[in-house]
């Protein structure tokens, strides 16, 4: 009888968990987040292999480094400062919108999150337009194509990270951010400096070196 009524006791005391023990968390970071920094280090090998290729190109064309790109082209320099000042802004304006959900400012969120949409729009769009003004297009050359290519890679993150941002935004109109609940914008916010900051790279590397 001592041996049935063990179980019994077992059950009638047991833990109210039921399915597989929950995963041992190893670190302070969470797993959402952790998962989006690993993401972006895949992303950024990526936009590495398109940099390697760059430089290759730059490196057997017979007149670099002393022209750069080959005559008779020309990179549009101040359309691309101004359209770095843009993409470094909405990093201010992404900082805002997170900064303001955890003081619980719900409006501050709202604000945040639409002006670093509209002045990722305004990246794109202004990036549209240089394409049309450039001069040259993707079949003159290997310098054009690795042209394209990179700041073209770069514009397909952008129109991603609109995208997040976007749901973000529908989500904060609805309410669903708290203080203690918003992994949502955090996410959206580490992805958008990821792209601000490859922007740099790519605007210091294409256009100024």
């Amino acid at each position: 009888m001592t041996a049935h009524a063990e179980p019994l006791h077992g059950e009638a005391h047991g833990h109210e968990h039921h399915g597989p023990p929950p995963a041992n968390q190893s670190s302070r970071m969470h797993p959402a987040v952790l998962g989006m920094f690993l993401f972006i280090a895949s992303e950024a090998m990526l936009f590495g292999s398109f940099f390697t290729a760059y430089f290759f190109v730059r490196v057997v064309n017979p007149d670099a480094p002393g022209s750069w790109p080959p005559e008779p082209f020309e990179f549009p320099i101040f359309v691309a400062g101004v359209n770095t000042a843009i993409l470094v802004t909405s990093s201010f304006t992404m900082h805002w919108a997170l900064q303001s959900i955890k003081r619980g400012e719900r409006n501050g969120l709202k604000a945040g999150l639409v002006l670093t949409i509209l002045m990722g729009l305004a990246f794109l769009l202004t990036q549209a337009i240089e394409y049309a003004h450039v001069g040259f297009n993707t079949g003159d050359g290997a310098f054009a194509s690795a042209f394209f290519g990179l700041t073209g890679l770069h514009g397909a993150h952008v129109f991603v990270g609109l995208t997040i941002l976007a749901v973000m935004a529908v989500r904060a109109f609805r309410g669903h951010f708290t203080p203690d609940h918003h992994h949502g914008v955090e996410l959206a916010g580490i992805y958008w400096h990821f792209v601000d900051i490859m922007w740099i790279v790519v605007y210091a590397t294409v256009y100024l070196i």
